[in-house]
C-alpha cells in the first residue's frame, strides 16, 4: 500500500462482496481489478477480508462516479456486488459538506428541530373510580373478582394482602409462618476442570 492512496484527495469506492474467491485466489482478484481499472488504469485497490469489502482508490472523481453507477449493483462471478462512495465526492473540493438540514435533527445533541415541529402533549392518564372505590372498600384476607371468568378467559382477582403488622402478630400465634429462603450451595472447585 502507497502512501499516496491514503491521502484525501483521491477519490475512493468501497465494493461490498458475496464472493470470497477475491480475497484468496489471485486469478478472481486479477479479474476483479481489471473491472475497475477499465475506468482508471491507475486505480489502486485495498482489501478488507473480513468486512467482505474492497477499497477502490481512483485519481480523479468522473472515474469513480462513472465505476460507481456501472459496477453498482452488477454480478461478479455470479454474485451481486454493491459498490458505494467512500466519502463525498465534490469536483474541485476535498472537503465533507455538513450534513442536509432535514437530517441535522438526528444528531445528538441536535441543532434544532426541524421546520413545523411542536413538542406533544402528555394525555391526562385515565383513572377508573369504580375500582379505586372497590379496592378502598377491601379488608385484609378478602377478595375482589375485576373480571368473571368464562370458558375462554380466566377470571381476574385481588387478593388483599395482611398488614405488616398483621403478619408479624400472626407469626408469633404460629399461623401462615413465612417461608425461609435457602440458600443454594456452591459446587465442590475442582482444579482439574478448565473452562
Amino acid at each position: 500500500m502507497h502512501l499516496k492512496t491514503m491521502k484525501c484527495n483521491h477519490f475512493c469506492l468501497i465494493a461490498s462482496l458475496a464472493d470470497l474467491d477475491v480475497f484468496s485466489k489471485p486469478e478472481a482478484q486479477a479479474s476483479f481489478e481489471a473491472l475497475f481499472q477499465s475506468f482508471d488504469g491507475d486505480a489502486t485497490f485495498q482489501y478488507f477480508k473480513s468486512f467482505r469489502r474492497v477499497r477502490v482508490n481512483f485519481t480523479n472523481a468522473l472515474a469513480a462516479a462513472e465505476a460507481r453507477v456501472r459496477l453498482h449493483k452488477s454480478e461478479f462471478n455470479g454474485k451481486e456486488m454493491r459498490v458505494h462512495f467512500a466519502q463525498t465526492v465534490h469536483i474541485g473540493s476535498s472537503h465533507l459538506e455538513p450534513p442536509k438540514p432535514e437530517k441535522q435533527f438526528l444528531i445528538s445533541p441536535p441543532a434544532s428541530p426541524p421546520v413545523g415541529w411542536e413538542q406533544a402533549q402528555d394525555a391526562t392518564p385515565v383513572i377508573n373510580y369504580d375500582l379505586l372505590c372497590a379496592i378502598s372498600k377491601l379488608g385484609p384476607g378478602e377478595k375482589y373478582e375485576l373480571h368473571t371468568g368464562t370458558s375462554t378467559t380466566p377470571s381476574v382477582v385481588v387478593h388483599v394482602c395482611e398488614n405488616d403488622q398483621d403478619s408479624s402478630n400472626s407469626e408469633d400465634e404460629g399461623k401462615n409462618p413465612r417461608p425461609k429462603i435457602i440458600q443454594t450451595r456452591r459446587p465442590d472447585y475442582n482444579p482439574a476442570v478448565l473452562q
